[in-house]
């Protein structure tokens, strides 16, 4: 990171002042959205847009194991407005620099708690902290979030109802009327859009969670139909947490819920993994002061402003690992989603040296800087990380790798790397390993939240980078830890080894970067050769077919924010179409500039990312094909080499047809581009004075 600054200049109040009205508001740079907190029966909060609602007044506050309730029964005491300014690089991010505005309002209350609010041109935070010395034991966090049940909302639900907290944090979304929302706890982000506020939407997401668990929410019942509507999760750990609201509690909205402090960990047998077996009647413990996750209201009038909020990153805590060029982001040959499915070759494909010297010799055809040795290069069934099994040696293959140019991350259950985090973060470290796909955590409760933090922090010691699998959405771990550079927390393309025909990646593949997009990196893995129509997909776990066409595989490399992203398909697939894989595998990873150009959330997406002077533009469409207008008009003056990959002709037929076209062409053209359905487009645009080869 090249520089860092974080000014806190207090110029709306110097000083500490008593407050005397029982509402305080503070106003975004712009003064359009307002955050209002009023100090009533209990501790509300609410978010206005041009003076419109977008959140009526909502309770909120921290319940404590003795019993007492933050925000409760006349808690402010002072108050104290500033202006909050966070201006830095941004290593590893959808852009390399950011500037962020914010007005503060800081509320001192009683027992030694605190509440600061900031208001952003972009949306609304809020968190709360303490200044106690001693233990502070968290029975409850109180969030009931009023946008009225007449809101829409989309939400992606827990896919265990039995015990909704032990779960991927990967399903699609559910766009439905907030008051038909389903009675099962949903993970963030979560996308809402009230009626009469122009279209803006609203999106609940967290920030800098450390120490604590992070939130999910429920729908509250509508007032007309009473408590007795609701059909709980039968999870005890969940029933246990529905603590009443204060007084003036509201219907038809959000409620937060969260995964209980873990008591007792056990194991499955099959790879090592721990898992939750009982837990506290608590959410989270800690020692002196603290600030505990921002809540965030991103605020959007366009679709197009969502994935380019930059509220999750900006709200973080600052590096806390110092220089960071010793981390390379990159492009990954990858084995599982392909089931090491080589053809044509003289040995037996599977998990074994020769096998991953292939990939090797792949990666470094088309310069891909990292090969992934995935689950079973130790045996999973004994959690056996500091032993490459028989068939693989991975000496051999790091001096291999180093030849060619080509380095070695290695996967690993979370837990399992946990229990053996410094001999394992030395040995591979000293062997050449340059980083740790970490799978499986499956959770999100405060003891695996602070797991996670353990490792980054861990791993940075030795100059390991970290691929975050089976994980909750970011909330801002990349901006303290940089050497995490990817998170799943998508439903990727792992789905289609094992969807039905009924689900619609398509459609989702055009949601998720707006929703998802907005917490932060993802690591979808694309890049399937193998591709199916609506009509045609066909469901297949050995040699696996994407949803959509080939060019929407291809789109995915510039819509992502994803600074470690895998080619998921196998090597001898690649290498039937040279052209082909050498366009998407030339793609950056990082960028110093990001645009959304066009899109609607759930029908298609166009973004266009800069490195130094050359653009890449990348479009995606639902199953609904279209044509989309594109004006070059956020190109310099000049002439332009334009390299198009579009669906072919017949891409609505056969999903695997493309087609590459060039032209010169400037800032004053505007090119029409046929989308498939389930299609897509890239763009590959650089001065015509540089002369391109495909």
């Amino acid at each position: 990171m090249k520089k860092y600054f974080f000014l806190l200049i207090a110029i709306l109040a110097l000083s500490a002042q008593e407050v005397s009205a029982r509402e305080m508001s503070v106003a975004s740079p712009n003064g359009r959205i307002v955050a209002v907190v009023e100090d009533q029966a209990g501790l509300m909060i609410s978010v206005r847009l041009d003076g419109v609602a977008l959140m009526a007044p909502s309770p909120i506050g921290l319940t404590l194991a003795d019993g007492t309730t933050i925000g409760r029964n006349g808690a402010l005491g002072f108050a104290r407005k500033s202006v909050v300014v966070d201006d830095t690089d941004a290593p590893f991010y959808r852009q390399r620099h950011i500037k962020t505005t914010a007005n503060q309002l800081d509320l001192k209350m009683k027992g030694g708690f605190g509440l600061q609010v900031r208001a952003y041109d972009e949306g609304v935070s809020y968190r709360f902290y303490t200044t106690r010395k001693g233990e502070t034991i968290i029975k409850n966090e109180i969030a009931e979030y009023d946008f009225g049940s007449d809101a829409k909302a989309w939400l992606a639900y827990s896919t265990n109802k039995e015990k909704p907290f032990a779960m991927a944090f990967q399903n699609t979304y559910d766009e439905t009327p907030l008051a038909q929302a389903q009675d099962v706890p949903a993970f963030l982000p979560v996308t809402i859009q009230k009626d009469g506020c122009a279209g803006a939407k609203v999106t609940l997401l967290e920030s800098d969670l450390r120490q604590y668990p992070g939130m999910f929410v429920v729908p509250t019942p509508n007032p007309s139909q009473g408590e007795g509507s609701l059909n709980t999760p039968s999870d005890a750990t969940y029933n246990a947490y529905q603590t009443p609201l204060p007084s003036g509690g509201v219907g038809g909205g959000l409620k937060a819920v969260f995964a209980p402090y873990p008591k007792k960990m056990d194991y499955y047998k099959w790879r090592g993994m721990s898992y939750v077996a009982e837990t506290e009647d608590f959410i989270a413990k800690s020692k002196g002061p603290r600030t505990y996750p921002w809540r965030v209201f991103a605020v959007s009038e366009k679709d197009t402003e969502m994935p380019v909020n930059d509220l999750v990153y900006t709200l973080a805590s600052p590096n806390e690992i110092g220089k960071t060029d010793w981390i390379k982001p990159g492009k990954v040959a990858w084995d599982w989603w392909n089931d090491w499915n080589l053809r044509g070759v003289s040995f037996k494909a599977g998990i074994n040296t020769d096998t991953y010297k292939y990939y090797i010799d792949f990666a470094a055809r088309f310069g891909l800087q990292y090969i992934v040795l995935d689950e079973g290069w130790y045996d999973s069934s004994k959690g056996d990380i500091m032993n490459p099994i028989a068939d693989v040696d991975l000496t051999a293959l790091i001096s291999y790798g180093r030849e060619k140019g080509v380095d070695v991350v290695l996967w690993t259950v979370f837990n399992v790397l946990d229990e053996h985090l410094d001999e394992a973060c030395r040995k591979y470290s000293e062997m050449g390993v340059k980083g740790f796909k970490v799978d499986f955590l499956d959770r999100n409760d405060q003891t695996a939240v602070e797991m996670a933090e353990r490792i980054a922090r861990h791993c940075a010691q030795y100059k390991l980078f970290l691929d975050y699998h089976g994980f909750y959405s970011p909330t801002g771990l990349n901006r303290t830890f940089p050497n995490v550079l990817n998170y799943e927390g998508v439903f990727g393309m792992e789905e289609c080894r094992w969807a039905k025909k009924e689900t619609d990646m398509p459609r989702y593949d055009v949601t998720f970067p707006f929703m998802r997009g907005m917490a932060g990196n993802v690591d979808f893995t694309p890049g399937a050769m193998r591709n199916g129509t609506r009509s045609n997909w066909v469901e297949c776990y050995e040699n696996p077919v994407s949803m959509g066409t080939r060019c929407h595989q291809a789109a995915c490399y510039v819509l992502h924010d994803s600074p470690f992203t895998m080619l998921c398909d196998a090597p001898t697939n690649y290498e039937l179409e040279p052209d082909y894989t050498k366009f998407i595998a030339e793609i950056p990873v990082v960028w110093d500039e990001t645009r959304v150009l066009q899109g609607e959330m759930g029908k298609y997406i166009v973004v266009a990312r800069r490195l130094g002077d050359t653009w890449y533009v990348g479009g995606q469409t639902s199953w609904d094909a279209r044509t989309v207008s594109l004006p070059l008009d956020f190109l310099a003056e000049g002439s332009y080499f334009v390299t198009s990959l579009t669906d072919g002709v017949n891409a609505g037929h056969n999903a695997e047809d493309y087609r590459f076209d060039r032209q010169v062409l400037g800032k004053g053209d505007t090119l029409s581009i046929a989308m498939a359905s389930g299609g897509g487009f890239v763009l590959r645009i650089g001065k015509a004075t540089v002369v391109e080869h495909l």
